[in-house]
C-alpha cells in the first residue's frame, strides 16, 4: 500500500510516498481502508521531533483517518466490513491507504457525513467541545472570545459558541479568515493584525470583559486576552501556532477572578472515554441538524503532503485541510 513515510526528523519537504507493507489486525483491533486523513498542527511537530511523542523511524505520520473496515481482528463485533468509520490515531499512521488500528480508537459516523469532512472533524470538534463544554462550562449568554478564529479548532469553536447560546468574538490575522468565521456565525469580528485587540474588547463588551478566552495561538494575544477577561473568566490554554509558548503574570488571575485553564483533549478522551463518547453523541446530532458545518477548505493527495503542513504551518489554512487516497 502506498503510505506517506517520514525516515528522519526534518521540514516537511523531507517526506516521501513509498510502498509499505500491509498490516493485519490483530485481536481487537480493524483495519481502515483510508478514504482520508486529517491534516494537524500536532502532525507538523512530530515529524520535526517536536512533539511529546517521538515513533521509532521510519514512521507514517497523522493523527486522524475516515474510511471503511476493511478487516476486523479476534474479538470485533462491534464493526464488520463497510461500515464507515472515522479514528484517532496516536499521531501515526494515517497518511497511508490503509491503517490497523485498535478498535476503542474507531467510532461510526455519520453515514451523511462524508469522508473528507469526517477526516478533520475529530480533533478539531473533540478538542472545541471538551473546551467550552467541559473545561470552561460555557453558559447561553456568556460572551466568548475566540483567537486563531479562522483555523481548525478556531472556526469549530466559533460554531459551538453559537450553538451553545454565547455571543461570540471572533479573532484572526486576516479579512479572509474573518469571513470564514462570520459564515460559521461570529457575532463581531477583531482582525488583531490592523486592530487593537484590547481597544476593540472594550468596545464590544462596554468594557465589562469576556466571560472566556479560547486560545490556540499563544504568543503575546494570550496574554492581552487574559487582560480582557470579566470577573469570574475563564482563559482556555488550547495550542501555541504562533510557535511561542507565552509566560504571564501570575497577578493577573488574581486581580482579574478568573481561571487560566488547560484543553489537553487527548488526555481527556484516554482518562474519561465515556464522557467524550457523550460528547460525539451532542456533535454527531448537531451534524445531523445542521447545526455544525465542518469547513474543509482544501483537499490533497499524499504525494502532496509535504505542501498540506507546509501551508498549515505558515498559516495559510482556512478551517480545515485533509489528504485525500483516491479510496472509495
Amino acid at each position: 500500500m502506498r503510505a506517506v513515510v517520514c525516515s528522519e526528523y526534518g521540514p516537511p519537504e523531507a517526506l516521501r510516498v513509498e510502498n509499505v507493507e500491509r498490516k493485519e489486525p490483530r485481536k481487537g483491533q480493524v483495519r481502515i481502508a483510508v478514504e482520508a486523513a486529517g491534516v494537524n498542527f500536532p502532525d507538523t511537530l512530530v515529524i520535526a521531533g517536536k512533539y511529546q511523542i517521538k515513533p521509532p523511524m521510519p514512521f507514517v505520520p497523522g493523527g486522524e483517518v475516515a474510511g471503511r473496515i476493511e478487516a476486523v481482528g479476534e474479538g470485533i463485533t462491534q464493526f464488520a466490513p463497510g461500515d464507515p468509520v472515522m479514528a484517532l490515531l496516536l499521531q501515526q499512521g494515517g497518511y497511508a491507504e490503509e491503517v490497523v488500528v485498535e478498535a476503542s480508537a474507531v467510532m461510526k459516523r455519520p453515514e451523511a457525513m462524508a469522508a473528507h469532512v469526517a477526516a478533520g472533524f475529530t480533533m478539531t470538534y473533540g478538542t472545541s467541545m471538551h473546551a467550552l463544554k467541559r473545561r470552561a462550562q460555557l453558559q447561553p449568554g456568556e460572551t466568548l472570545l475566540v483567537l486563531g478564529a479562522g483555523g481548525g479548532v478556531g472556526l469549530t469553536a466559533v460554531e459551538l459558541g453559537k450553538v451553545m447560546g454565547a455571543k461570540v468574538i471572533a479573532a484572526a490575522s486576516s479579512a479572509e479568515k474573518l469571513e470564514a468565521a462570520r459564515k460559521a456565525g461570529a457575532d463581531e469580528l477583531i482582525n488583531y493584525s490592523t486592530q487593537d485587540l484590547r481597544e476593540r474588547l472594550k468596545e464590544i463588551t462596554g468594557k465589562a470583559g469576556v466571560d472566556v478566552v479560547y486560545d490556540p495561538v499563544g504568543g503575546e494575544l494570550f496574554e492581552q486576552a487574559l487582560r480582557s477577561t470579566a470577573w469570574n473568566g475563564r482563559a482556555l490554554v488550547v495550542g501555541f501556532a504562533a510557535g511561542d509558548i507565552p509566560s504571564i503574570p501570575t497577578n493577573l488571575p488574581l486581580l482579574k477572578g478568573c481561571a487560566v485553564m488547560g484543553v489537553f483533549w487527548g488526555a481527556f478522551r484516554m482518562r474519561e472515554p465515556d464522557k467524550d463518547l457523550n460528547n460525539f453523541s451532542e456533535l454527531f446530532k448537531w451534524f445531523q441538524e445542521g447545526k455544525v458545518n465542518p469547513t474543509v477548505s482544501k483537499s490533497y493527495s499524499l504525494e502532496e503532503a509535504p505542501q498540506a503542513l507546509r501551508d498549515l504551518m505558515e498559516r495559510r489554512v482556512i478551517g480545515k485541510v485533509v489528504l485525500e487516497t483516491g479510496r472509495e
